[in-house]
């Protein structure tokens, strides 16, 4: 076990945990955040999304020692109160269904529109393709991004 400092939310932690803890459970059984959910274990479906740095990451693919000192971003504190473009566009357009992947999908959007603030759909496609919705509400997703992104895309 080791001490470990990182960034989540804007608020600074501390966490005694194995180096190779993944973050998601850092972040859900450490710190008690819950927003971040686990699927797939292995980094590829999305549902873990968080922004690490201002960078998009599955958050149970990477260990705890990997974001020593950095600052991580996750559902809970994209905006106060649901006021961020990208989760105002998600309520309008009835996005979600099961409402599992909906964090993930949210992160990966918010992640998309800071880089690119007007996406086409190969934007989107390309991006959004690596998170993913059993649902397959993917054509209120893509509504929704372009939504938000005619609001501006950032808080």
């Amino acid at each position: 076990m080791a001490r470990w400092s990182l960034t989540v939310n804007g608020k600074p932690y501390e966490v005694e945990a194995e180096a190779d803890m993944p973050l998601l459970w850092v972040l859900r059984d450490l710190l008690g955040l819950t927003g971040t959910k686990f699927s797939c274990g292995i980094g590829v479906c999305g549902a873990c999304n968080v922004h690490l740095g201002g960078e998009l990451v599955p958050s149970c693919s990477i260990s705890v020692s990997a974001v020593n000192g950095r600052k991580v971003v996750t559902i809970e504190g994209l905006s106060k109160e649901t006021t961020h473009p990208v989760q105002q566009a998600w309520l309008e357009e009835q996005v979600s269904q099961c409402g599992y992947c909906q964090p993930g999908q949210i992160m990966a959007a918010a992640a998309l529109l800071e880089k690119i603030p007007r996406p086409t759909d190969a934007d989107i496609n390309r991006v959004m393709a690596r998170t993913l919705c059993r649902c397959g509400s993917y054509p209120r997703i893509r509504k929704a991004i372009q939504r938000a992104a005619a609001l501006g895309g950032k808080p």
